[in-house]
């Protein structure tokens, strides 16, 4: 079968597999060839670079440059007492074999090409060679060019250069060959092992890279719907709260002209005004709770907790083991409704953490009425006994933070000098707020 678009004559699959191949060929190794890609350092932050001093840390992120100019010195070296020519000329062909090694460090692809004509050079000076068409020193330079040009490619352009090296070796045999045997089999089989090894370190290196970036896209994914789920949650819970004083302000306007003889028009039009508009917010305030809601929502029966509820919470938490103790400093009043509830949960929340992360250990909560606001301490030491700490969720700390955000206060959480942790909270509150007195905790 074979693809037809208009316009054009109809192509055979054969005829497109061979222009795939022929575009990847040229993109991996003819367009920009000789272009300048140097090799970056290496890193610092390595598990054992990063334990050497800072100077030589400095110097040790070129080590890899270092292993590149030491290869091309020993191909050198190995062609000068290797290659049975004069000093000069075993001079000269080293150099030349050296040459794409070094060129690896700033045009790969360019050192592999650099790398074939060397090659062809060669064959056509050392015919006589039993080795042909590789002598030991070419053999030893392209079977070093090839492996670092693929360390620093992608696993197809090592592909693509075992098959050109193929081709060189046939190529060779064939147009420049006297009778030679074809003797391209250590070559071949060298450079596949080699190119194989390092395809697959890049491989694995490049999923590992892929898993990192996303093991960081998922962490921030999920601090991200952590940080919904905590505001959805807040506002069911503040829901209670802003209905209960709707529904007060509703029912006070309907029931306030009747409580005045003779009310001038006016006043029962205003009282109905405030009546309807009151209804209407709490209308809208039901609609926008059912978009947050989830499925399986339950609105709950009792009001929402305050601080006068904080003895049944602390007497909850101490039978489930951990040792409390609770202060109450300053007058003791009454607060907003919002303040009340984010203190509440704040406290629970900051317990619940103890018994999860120290379980056995003694906590203390303090409350601080002062005169612009709440502070709240929640402070507990050391796990004790046996007991192990059970891993959280870790979404306890983003709540009480977006509960004190909510209400323009400041919070500061951490470990403390003797190695507890301890959270501290102040919220503002408006002075202008009435102020009730409470019977002290």
């Amino acid at each position: 079968m074979t693809e037809t678009t208009s316009g054009a004559t109809p192509r055979a699959p054969e005829m497109r597999l061979a222009s795939g191949l022929m575009q990847g060929l040229r993109q991996d190794l003819i367009t920009d060839a000789f272009a300048y890609r140097p090799l970056p350092p290496m890193r610092a932050d390595g598990p054992l670079t990063r334990r050497l001093p800072k100077r030589i840390r400095a110097e040790v992120v070129y080590l890899p440059h270092a292993a590149v100019l030491v290869s091309a010195f020993f191909v050198v070296t190995f062609t000068s007492v290797t290659g049975g020519l004069s000093q000069a000329s075993g001079l000269v062909m080293g150099l030349m074999a050296a040459a794409p090694v070094a060129m690896t460090l700033v045009r790969p692809v360019g050192a592999f090409w650099a790398a074939v004509a060397v090659t062809l050079v060669s064959s056509v000076v050392n015919s006589w060679d039993s080795n042909w068409p590789w002598s030991p020193a070419t053999f030893v330079s392209y079977l070093a060019t090839v492996t670092l040009v693929a360390m620093r490619t992608r696993p197809r352009t090592a592909a693509w250069m075992w098959l050109v090296t193929l081709a060189i070796g046939v190529g060779t045999t064939i147009l420049l060959g006297r009778g030679q045997p074809l003797n391209i089999g250590p070559m071949a089989f060298l450079s596949a092992i080699a190119l194989l090894t390092v395809s697959v370190r890049n491989i694995r290196k490049q999923a590992e890279q892929q898993v990192t970036a996303q093991q960081e896209v998922t962490a921030v994914e999920r601090d991200r719907r952590t940080l919904l789920e905590e505001r959805t949650t807040i506002a069911r819970e503040l829901h209670d709260v802003v209905a209960h004083h709707m529904s007060v302000v509703a029912i006070q306007a309907e029931a306030a002209p009747y409580r005045v003889k003779n009310p001038p028009p006016e006043l029962e039009a205003a009282f109905v005004t405030i009546r309807e508009n009151a209804v209407a917010a709490l209308t809208e305030l039901r609609r926008v709770l059912g978009v947050v809601r989830s499925a399986d929502y339950e609105a709950p029966d009792a009001p929402q907790p305050t601080l006068a509820s904080l003895d049944g919470l602390l007497a909850n938490v101490r039978e489930a083991g951990l040792s409390v103790d609770k202060t109450v400093t300053g007058a003791v009043r009454e607060l907003p409704p919002g303040v009340e509830l984010s203190a509440y949960r704040i406290i629970q929340e900051a317990l619940s953490n103890a018994l999860r992360h120290a379980p056995g250990a003694a906590a203390g909560v303090e409350v601080s009425y002062v005169l612009g606001g709440l502070g709240i301490r929640v402070v507990n030491g050391l796990a004790t006994g046996n007991a192990r700490p059970s891993p959280g969720a870790g979404q306890g700390i983003t709540g009480m933070r977006e509960r004190v955000a909510m209400l323009e206060g400041e919070m500061t959480a951490g470990e403390t000098a003797v190695g507890g942790y301890e959270v501290a909270v102040f919220i503002p509150v408006p002075t202008s707020h009435p102020e009730t007195s409470k019977e002290s905790a």
